[in-house]
């Protein structure tokens, strides 16, 4: 296909502002599929994603299109992800197009995901051509809309579609405004070989599918290429686009969105935003905006059978094959015996992989109470990096500590804004902007550490909200925090897997909440149990639970006083043996009651 007649475009929203639905609609328009083998989002993959409305792995598609004026146009849709947590995906795939279709819900208008990716496709010189959607819901406010792309987002409010993706309303008009607004590729076709990574998946006979769009020169069958960033070298076995499946066409010129199969053993291996070369005449210089993507939410994994270890370690290899951004090494802890430490993009992330985990390879897991990494300087002068309590240094060889900050953007509406800067001030949040985008919605900017999101905060966000404000974040750098390590103790003994790194001033609260929680879910025994919650050798919260007791008077009936008294101290010293060698078995709904926000 001539340069000129190809369009790259992706479309970007908020979360369930109708994405998946869209792109539903674009590939029936295009013919990809017959009307029998359909079904809703058809770019989705995963069960979890179709059940949640969400897209966690990005895809692409080649959509042929006769437009108005009879000639055939490719148009090569790269769908992004939704969530926060995979932004920088979603910056790859936004640098793969030359324009974006800016999604806005007709009856929830501009929201904070929105903004955010409208920035990060300003950021790449993208065409934007806003589409109200939902426009059939009886809800739909559509110059309440328009009024918020004009004021919000800064752009033409009259050039913005109609659509309802639901019932095939605007589609014709929104081709034609792809093929019309949106400019046709650049490139060099005889330059040297440059083209960008942007996603890929692994394909458990062939090897790693990598997707990529081509800048410069072209990619061929046999052809020999470099990843710049490691510099390993592959011959490249085929080459092709999609069409829902892989079609392959042997070689891809520059403009074009596709794939290659080039004998690339593990995901890892293949690095999103890295740059594809001709290994015998390599491009001067790769394309910009690569980094490696570092996890910033840690947490433990164990299985619930300590002897499906090995089960577990072969379920995360193969997860791994499919999602190079966890990452895991192994972990031991004395209550819940040997597993893995992993590292997850967020928390939507560490559900995603929990889900998987269950559903996929039929494992139950416990994942012990998510961290972030902490930056710890020693008084020797020495910094660590801290993920995980069990690895917290003693606090006498401490000389500070500092914890990542986010830059929190919330858009609301002002009925509930004095909740919402309470619940946020209550995180250690402080505000930095407040800003009135119209007389019904607002935008608070808040600096608050990560941690603190981490539990419940997002869950009290959509409570308080009813739903209605919408969250995002940056990560901003580290800054100083009163750190410390609060211990678990149940039957005086610490257990490793309910440690937690806690602001000081907060670590009364949680130890009082995680003691109450845990005396609910753990069975009675013959003997009391204490749980207690301890920084060091100070105490700060204790919870009992209470024994079971036998009635050893039943069959002393008359008597002295001293008979009963007997019978009682000798069940008395029964249950102090008891309480020395006996042990308390955790349920896996005690970890699980540990995570769950204080509504639950």
């Amino acid at each position: 296909m001539a340069q000129d007649h190809i369009r790259n475009f992706c479309i970007i929203a908020h979360i369930d502002h109708g994405k998946s639905t869209l792109a539903d609609r674009l590939i029936q328009k295009g013919r990809l599929v017959e009307d029998r083998h359909f079904q809703d989002q058809i770019l989705d993959t995963m069960d979890i994603e179709r059940e949640r409305g969400i897209t966690i792995k990005s895809q692409a598609v080649t959509i042929p299109y006769t437009g108005a004026d009879a000639q055939d146009y490719e148009l090569n849709l790269v769908d992004t992800p939704g969530h926060v947590d995979f932004t920088y995906e979603v910056s790859r795939a936004i640098n793969a197009c030359e324009g974006a279709l800016l999604l806005v819900d007709a009856a929830q208008g501009v929201q904070a995901q929105t903004l955010s990716n409208l920035y990060l496709a300003l950021e790449h010189n993208l065409e934007i051509i806003p589409v109200i959607n939902k426009i059939d819901m009886a809800a739909a406010d559509i110059p309440q809309a328009k009024r918020q792309i004009e004021r919000d987002l800064g752009l033409d409010a009259e050039s913005a579609l109609l659509v309802s993706a639901r019932q095939g309303t605007g589609i014709d008009a929104l081709f034609e405004a792809v093929v019309r607004r949106i400019p046709p590729p650049a490139g060099d076709t005889e330059g040297p070989l440059r083209a960008l990574i942007f996603d890929c998946r692994y394909d458990p006979y062939r090897g790693v599918v990598v997707h990529l769009r081509v800048f410069d020169g072209r990619i061929r069958r046999g052809m020999r290429i470099r990843f710049m960033s490691n510099g390993s070298e592959y011959t490249v076995e085929t080459a092709g686009v999609f069409k829902l499946a892989l079609v392959e066409t042997g070689e891809l010129s520059a403009g074009s969105v596709g794939y290659i199969i080039a004998g690339v053993k593990t995901v890892g291996d293949v690095r999103v935003g890295d740059t594809v070369t001709d290994g015998e005449n390599p491009c001067e210089a790769a394309l910009p905006g690569f980094r490696e993507v570092k996890p910033v939410v840690f947490s433990s994994i164990y299985p619930v059978d300590s002897n499906d270890y090995e089960e577990l370690k072969s379920s995360l290899e193969k997860l791994k094959l499919n999602d190079a951004s966890l990452l895991y090494e192994k972990d031991s802890s004395a209550a819940l015996g040997f597993g893995f430490r992993c590292g997850f993009l967020g928390l939507l992330h560490l559900e995603v992989i929990q889900e998987r985990l269950e559903r996929e390879f039929n494992q139950a897991v416990i994942f012990t109470a998510p961290s972030v990494k902490y930056q710890v300087r020693l008084r020797g002068g020495e910094d660590l990096l801290v993920d995980n309590p069990a690895e917290y240094p003693e606090t006498g060889r401490i000389e500070h500590a500092q914890e990542p900050y986010i830059r929190a953007s919330i858009i609301t509406p002002a009925a509930y804004l004095g909740n919402i800067i309470t619940l946020c001030m209550e995180k250690r949040g402080l505000q930095t902007n407040m800003t009135y985008l119209d007389e019904r919605r607002v935008e608070l900017v808040f600096d608050m550490p990560l941690a603190e999101v981490l539990f419940d905060f997002y869950d009290r966000l959509k409570s308080i909200s009813r739903g209605y404000a919408s969250f995002d974040y940056d990560i901003t750098g580290y800054k100083p925090t009163d750190l410390v390590k609060l211990d678990i103790l149940l039957n005086g003994k610490a257990v490793d897997a309910l440690a937690q790194l806690v602001f000081r001033d907060r670590a009364y609260d949680r130890a009082r909440m995680v003691c109450e929680r845990l005396r609910d879910e753990i069975p009675r025994q013959q003997f009391k149990i204490p749980i207690q919650g301890a920084i060091g050798g100070q105490i700060i919260a204790r919870e009992t639970v209470n024994p079971l007791r036998k009635d050893v008077l039943a069959k002393c009936y008359g008597g002295d006083i001293t008979r009963k008294r007997k019978l009682l101290e000798k069940q008395k010293e029964g249950k102090k043996r008891m309480k020395m060698v006996g042990d308390v078995e955790l349920p896996q709904s005690a970890f699980l009651a540990v995570l769950k926000s204080k509504d639950e």
